[in-house]
């Protein structure tokens, strides 16, 4: 087939190579502005001090978000996080690392991160609060083929008590259990009066001796877990903080989980 010339060596072929060319050099520009939407704007590791926002050709143009029927966000903001974290460095040039300050457990860093979500609750299509104990829905009950840990002892890693499980807090919209309610007891084992949730997914119910152990923190750790605001309602920001406390512990509930193996 004889090529079609356009204008001296200028052709058919030619034309799709640089159209193909093209069409990848937008798209390379389209990626790197659709990722700076989050996280920005950048900040030096070491001094802290703000790096220049971008030129046009990486800065995305800002759209709106529809979180909720009420609830729109612009993004890109360019709002820097005030969010403070408790944490030191361990030496003074880029890339060294970091270290909790204070009780670890309660840094907020590491395994026990958490993002700072809105402080509010999460609902259902239907307009439900998503995550409510069984007591708020009749609708709800334990298989009977399964065990029911209501009334059984919960104990830590170490095998020593934190706590009664009073209640288990469901998922309306997965269909499963993601909390456990427990009331917390004091290290002479007598009830505080308060009661916190635990992740059920690192839980395991004994059944045999009617007791459900976390591998995630000490019995005497349970009590420190953050506590939700209201009764029957949990808030997005309050299951970050209560799933980062109790995978702090994986890291900070011994001082052997933070040593090295070898």
């Amino acid at each position: 087939m004889e090529n079609i010339l356009f204008a001296g060596t200028f052709d058919l072929t030619v034309l799709l190579l640089y159209a193909f060319f093209g069409f990848f050099l937008l798209l390379v520009l389209y990626l790197l502005r659709e990722g700076r939407r989050e996280g920005f704007p950048l900040e030096h590791d070491v001094t802290g001090a703000l790096e220049p926002e971008p030129g046009y050709l990486f800065r995305a143009t800002p759209k709106l978000f529809r979180i909720t029927r009420d609830e729109v966000r612009k993004a890109p903001n360019y709002v820097r996080d005030t969010h403070v974290t408790n944490i030191a460095r361990t030496a003074a040039w880029s890339g060294a690392p970091f270290e909790p300050t204070g009780d670890p457990m309660l840094a907020g860093v590491g395994p026990g991160s958490y993002a700072m979500r809105e402080d509010r609750t999460d609902y259902t299509s239907h307009g439900l609060a998503r995550i409510v104990p069984l007591r708020a829905d009749p609708e709800y009950s334990v298989d009977k083929g399964d065990p029911d840990p209501r009334g059984f002892a919960f104990v830590g890693v170490d095998r020593q008590p934190g706590g009664v499980v009073t209640d288990l807090w469901v998922d309306r919209s997965e269909f499963l259990v993601r909390y456990l309610e427990v009331a917390t007891i004091d290290a002479k084992g007598v009830p505080t009066g308060a009661t916190v949730l635990v992740p059920m997914a690192m839980c395991v119910v004994d059944r045999r001796r009617r007791r459900v152990v976390t591998d995630s923190v000490l019995g005497a750790q349970v009590a420190q877990a953050p506590r939700i605001a209201q009764e029957a309602k949990i808030t997005l920001r309050e299951e970050e903080r209560i799933v980062g406390y109790f995978g702090a512990g994986y890291l900070y509930a011994t001082p052997g989980r933070g040593a090295p193996v070898l």
